[in-house]
């Protein structure tokens, strides 16, 4: 069981039989009274955040989860298709299972996917991903206004915002958690 001294980010636990994980939190001393726990919390199964206050020293359940790391391998008509590291099974998630991840999921993408009950229900993408950028405008000579923008589509169809130098081809390192533009990778 934990308590609420025990949250921390990233913590996972049982709230009213759900699954939750917690992404924020704030313990709080009032002057007068108890102490209590302001925190935000990600359904597992449904992706719905939740904001919730819980007394001091309350008890939650620890949830049937697991990670697990795994490689993505191809999408095709039957999904997204991961690859066990350890013991090399398979698994594939439908589309609408995958939410914001499946914009940084290029090939051989090692990935953390959280699986509830031996069902996976999250897949955590790193922190930043290299991808190459499929189609964007070329850059006109002398049109280098500080600080410009234009669209650039990534090779798995996301579109970020980048500087007016990019051009097809490019290796990017794009940040997974806001969908931004890092900076130019050097091809080796």
């Amino acid at each position: 069981m934990y308590e609420t001294g025990d949250f921390k980010k990233g913590l996972k636990m049982m709230v009213e039989g759900q699954p939750f994980v917690i992404v924020d939190f704030q313990h709080v001393k009032p002057g007068k009274g108890n102490q209590f726990s302001r925190t935000k919390m990600r359904n597992l199964l449904t992706g719905q955040n939740l904001e919730r206050t819980f007394k001091s020293g309350e008890k939650f359940e620890i949830p049937n989860v697991e990670n697990v790391e795994m490689t993505f391998l191809y999408k095709d008509e039957n999904g997204y298709n991961f690859m066990n590291q350890t013991n090399y099974e398979q698994l594939s998630m439908m589309d609408h299972e995958m939410g914001d991840s499946k914009n940084y999921l290029i090939e051989n993408l090692v990935v953390t996917i959280t699986m509830y009950n031996e069902k996976p229900v999250v897949v955590d993408v790193p922190k930043a991903v290299n991808m190459k950028v499929a189609q964007t405008d070329p850059g006109v000579k002398g049109d280098r206004v500080t600080g410009a923008t234009k669209h650039a589509t990534m090779e798995t169809g996301l579109v970020v915002n980048v500087p007016l130098h990019i051009a097809e081809g490019d290796l990017l390192r794009i940040d997974t958690e806001s969908g931004d533009y890092v900076e130019r990778v050097n091809q080796k």
